[in-house]
């Protein structure tokens, strides 16, 4: 298996995830700089030109929850459950999606990668309407993690990685999360493990 890969948001959740479950995974990094993303090599991988990508044999598989659901799968894990918390997990990767790291991801963008880039400075009023939104979101994710030490059930789920895949950058992007005490102890827990904290090959 090859995962292609960038160090950017997306892809961290994918490559935690093999290094989590020990994957036999060749990382193959793309650099997004050089556009290796729109040549025609790997457009025949993803044609959205975006990492990450699963390459198994000749069939590849896009977009990072599906790719760490197929290396669960791989695995043998129950990362990826199958019974009645799958429908929970595709209930909190939709909600994810939706609220929590959409507007995380455009604080993503506009704090870190627009700079980065040479995109200019932050535009004020997308930052502002952001941080709005992931109070509203971050509100009803603390109020579920004070009651609770994973998004489904007693133990660690890919919904976790989805869902947690902006706070390693919270910092530098500026998410408010002193106002969210569960969030922040749910923080801590993912980093006590090697492969959130540390999932790009060195």
């Amino acid at each position: 298996m090859r995962l292609y890969y960038s160090e950017t948001m997306n892809p961290r959740k994918a490559c935690a995830a093999a290094r989590y479950l020990d994957s036999p995974v060749e990382f193959v990094r793309v650099d997004l700089q050089a556009g290796e993303h729109k040549k025609a090599d790997f457009l025949r991988l993803n044609p959205n030109g975006r990492v990450p990508v699963l390459q198994v044999g000749k069939a590849t598989l896009w977009e990072a929850n599906a790719i760490m659901c197929r290396l669960s799968d791989e695995a043998g894990a129950d990362f990826w459950p199958h019974d009645e918390r799958q429908i929970d997990v595709i209930r909190w990767f939709s909600w994810d999606a939706q609220h929590f790291t959409r507007h995380a991801g455009t604080l993503y963008f506009e704090n870190l990668i627009k700079p980065a880039i040479g995109l200019g400075a932050p535009d004020a009023a997308a930052v502002e309407l952001a941080t709005c939104h992931f109070r509203a979101a971050a509100a009803v994710l603390d109020a579920h993690l004070a009651q609770n030490s994973y998004l489904v059930g007693a133990a660690l789920t890919v919904a976790d990685f989805a869902t947690a895949v902006a706070l390693p950058y919270a910092e530098r992007i500026h998410l408010p999360l002193d106002e969210f005490p569960a969030i922040q102890r749910w923080r801590a827990r993912l980093n006590e493990l090697p492969a959130w904290r540390e999932p790009f090959p060195h």
